[in-house]
């Protein structure tokens, strides 16, 4: 049985919810499915990627946000900052999710569909590159999720991440230093560090 949340086609019972939840001072409505990362609330790691991302001094281009789940992170930020976000997820349920719920929060500037990591991606460079990246599915996933972001940033674009200190955030800070040859420890709260790479001009 694939069960867990980073897997591409999650065969559990469908078990639908709707709620509402504030984020950056809008109320947005999300619907949830039995099989997707944290259905009963937007997660706190998410929510605190969200508050620290900073999209103002970014290269002109869209943002990528990597693992999109049912959509808190990327939705968000297509709302506030103005910019398309491509959302991406190797789970095709969080996909439709995260399709309706962009039509339900009436967003528009997303293009959002499924990709294991960046293998489909619709562009071949980003502004930004944003994920709360899939822990479970092993730290082999995660380092991938960090490597492979530099090639396809544009000069002075960031990546940024959400992790846990006791689920690897030392290990990734270590990555992210040696990939692209800085790291910046944007924030932390409640263990929950948010990590930040520029790729360098």
């Amino acid at each position: 049985m694939n069960n867990h949340y980073y897997t591409e086609n999650p065969d559990l019972a469908h078990d639908l919810e709707q709620w509402s939840f504030e984020l950056k001072g809008k109320k947005f409505q999300f619907l949830t499915d039995s099989g997707v990362f944290s259905r009963n609330t937007v997660d706190f790691g998410s929510r605190v990627l969200i508050d620290a991302f900073e999209w103002e001094d970014l290269p002109e281009g869209k943002l990528l946000d990597v693992g999109c789940g049912y959509g808190p992170i990327g939705l968000t930020l297509a709302s506030f900052s103005g910019r398309t976000v491509e959302m991406i997820d190797v789970n095709q349920r969080a996909v439709a999710l995260a399709q309706e719920n962009a039509k339900k929060n009436h967003v528009e500037n997303v293009d959002i569909h499924t990709s294991n990591i960046y293998a489909d991606t619709h562009e071949q460079q980003y502004a930004a590159i944003i994920s709360n990246p899939p822990i479970r599915a092993g730290k082999k996933v995660v380092h991938e999720i960090l490597s492979e972001a530099h090639p396809r940033l544009l000069a002075g674009g960031t990546l940024t991440v959400v992790i846990q200190k006791k689920q690897g955030a030392p290990s990734a800070e270590k990555k992210m230093a040696e990939v692209f040859g800085n790291v910046e420890i944007v924030t932390k709260d409640k263990g929950y560090y948010i990590l930040k790479s520029v790729k360098e001009v």
